[in-house]
């Protein structure tokens, strides 16, 4: 990994890590906490790839396990996180711009699935029971649910920074700009509106009336 994107990716995790520990994990929601740094990996992981999510994941969860008050063994997060990071990762967009809010929102929906059941399961082989007494289903309800509604608001964000920090030719033209491309593939399915096909019509109406200026202005001076 280059240098600006392991500076970007620490510095994005270490931030949402205080957040959830500090402010998160004290609302004292029912159920599961929402996972601000699972969904900072998938950010990372939806710019960067497979290879970059698992990297970013294993350090983002070993950050987790050693930051208190984690009472786990540590490395257990560590690993759960390098597997969401690095199938995130597969479903990274081929140009790089999110047109739909569907394929981030399956990838969020099966992370916060995905994550609470392997932490669980890896939990099981070491002798913790307290995914039991909680109650795995209401685990993976309350996790889905809470991602779900954080997203929205962290990830086209986070992955719009990523952009940015890696000069990436999308990323040209203003950081609102580049933010508004990013969150209207979230915004798009949620409201039925076009916004990318809005701006594509305005510039051909705009291309189409120079064309017209032109041709009116040649005739002009044939005249």
């Amino acid at each position: 990994m280059r240098f600006n994107r392991m500076l970007l990716s620490v510095t994005l995790v270490v931030v949402a890590l205080v957040i959830q520990v500090s402010v998160l994990a004290r609302l004292h929601l029912p159920g599961a906490v929402p996972d601000l740094v699972l969904l900072t990996v998938l950010a990372l992981a939806l710019v960067y790839g497979h290879v970059g999510g698992a990297l970013i994941g294993f350090g983002a969860g070993l950050l987790s396990d050693l930051a208190p008050p984690a009472d786990h063994a540590a490395g257990r997060y560590a690993l759960v996180l390098c597997v969401v990071g690095y199938l995130a990762g597969l479903a990274k967009p081929e140009n790089g711009r999110l047109k739909s809010a569907t394929g981030p929102m399956v990838v969020v929906v099966a992370a916060a699935i995905g994550s609470t059941v392997l932490y669980a399961g890896v939990g099981a082989l070491v002798g913790d029971t307290a995914a039991r007494h909680v109650g795995l289903s209401n685990l993976l309800i309350t996790a889905t649910l809470y991602d779900l509604l954080l997203a929205p608001f962290v990830v086209p964000v986070l992955m719009a920074l990523a952009r940015r920090a890696e000069n990436d030719p999308l990323a040209d033209g203003g950081s609102a700009s580049k933010t508004a491309d990013v969150a209207s593939g979230w915004l798009s399915s949620g409201t039925g509106l076009r916004i990318g096909s809005q701006r594509g019509g305005l510039r051909v109406k705009a291309a189409k009336a120079r064309v017209a200026r032109a041709g009116r202005i040649k005739g002009v001076k044939r005249l």
